[in-house]
Formats: C-alpha cells, structure tokens, sequence
C-alpha cells in the first residue's frame, strides 16, 4: 500500500471511530490499526511489537506525526487530564474523496473495527490487542492458556479480565472472517 492509501485508510478509520464515541487518542488509533492488519488482513504494512500498552508501531506513529504535517490530522485536548485526540481537519474530507478505491476496499473492516472497538477505553483495548497478539503470533488458541500468556506478559491486568479478552478475541475471530482481505488461516 502506497504512503497516501494508507493516509487515507488512517483518515478514514479516524472518521469512523470518532463516529462511534472513540476518544481517538493514540492508542485507540494504534490498536484498531492492528486489528485492521491482523484481525481483517488489511495490508497497511505496520510493523508491530509487543510493547508498554500493548501492540505499537512506531512507524504508525512516524505517519500520524507526518499526517498532521500534511493537515489530515490535528491533535487537540478535549478534556482536561485526558490524552490528546486526534481529529480530522476540514481537508481531509476532500482528501479523501482522492481516494474512491481505497476507500471503497477497506470501509467495511473499518466499519467493523469502529463498531467493535469504538467505545472502548485504553485498558480494555490493551487487553484485547495483547490477547489478538497472543493468538496470532505466538499461535496460542486455547483460551485458558491465552488468558494465562496474557498476565503472564501483563501482571496488572487480572486472571478475570484476561480470561474475557481472550473469549472476546475468539468471538471477534469468528465473527470477523467473512471480511477478512487475505484468505489466511487464523487461530480459533
């Protein structure tokens, strides 16, 4: 995927979390970027490691940082003690409308993305991706031992909350497959 595609597919999914009550800080763009990649099979090409909060990329962050060079984004603090959100400018709409294709390709896993992680907090997110992480690159299917890998890597999140990421990954698993880009094998 070429540099302004992948602009547009940021932009996008931008749009549509904040559609859906997303607070759009980094981490939420972050982990519905790894969802779109490893959930759905959208070739965005970002490198993720497993790191403080979860999955990160720190190219994504290179791109957010020169999108907001480029005016798509722009970070403003909505509330008081909260992180930054990232918000459309008034051109990225237009810049989008360049985009008929890409747009058209990719709406669905975003919506998808947008629906099912949209009102989710950084901790609930955290927990999700690490699980999604756990299933696809270590190649660990079982819940249980999901659940445990998951605070083994992540001692402050509970053996309650681990054990309902890793259910949640497998239903979206699931529940995600008849939009999937790639026709890869997945866990569960």
């Amino acid at each position: 995927m070429k540099r302004s595609q992948r602009a547009a597919l940021l932009t996008l999914l931008n749009r549509e979390m904040l559609k859906r009550g997303s607070w759009c800080g980094e981490t939420h763009i972050q982990k519905a970027t790894f969802f779109l990649q490893e959930l759905l099979g959208v070739e965005a090409d970002f490198e993720f490691i497993l790191y403080r909060h979860g999955p990160f990329s720190f190219e994504l962050r290179d791109e957010l940082s020169s999108m907001q060079a480029d005016e798509l984004l722009e970070l403003t603090v909505r509330r008081e003690g909260y992180g930054p959100t990232y918000l459309p400018t008034s051109f990225s709409e237009t810049y989008l409308e360049r985009f008929p294709k890409t747009t058209a390709r990719y709406i669905r896993q975003i919506e998808f993305v947008s629906d099912e992680l949209g009102d989710k907090g950084v901790a609930e997110l955290e927990r999700l991706a690490t699980a999604l992480f756990i299933a696809n690159q270590e190649g660990i299917s079982d819940i249980e031992q999901r659940a445990e890998r998951l605070v083994e890597l992540k001692p402050h999140i509970s053996s309650a909350d681990a054990l309902s990421a890793s259910e949640r990954i497998d239903r979206l698993i699931r529940k995600s497959r008849p939009l999937r880009i790639s026709e890869e094998s997945m866990a569960p």
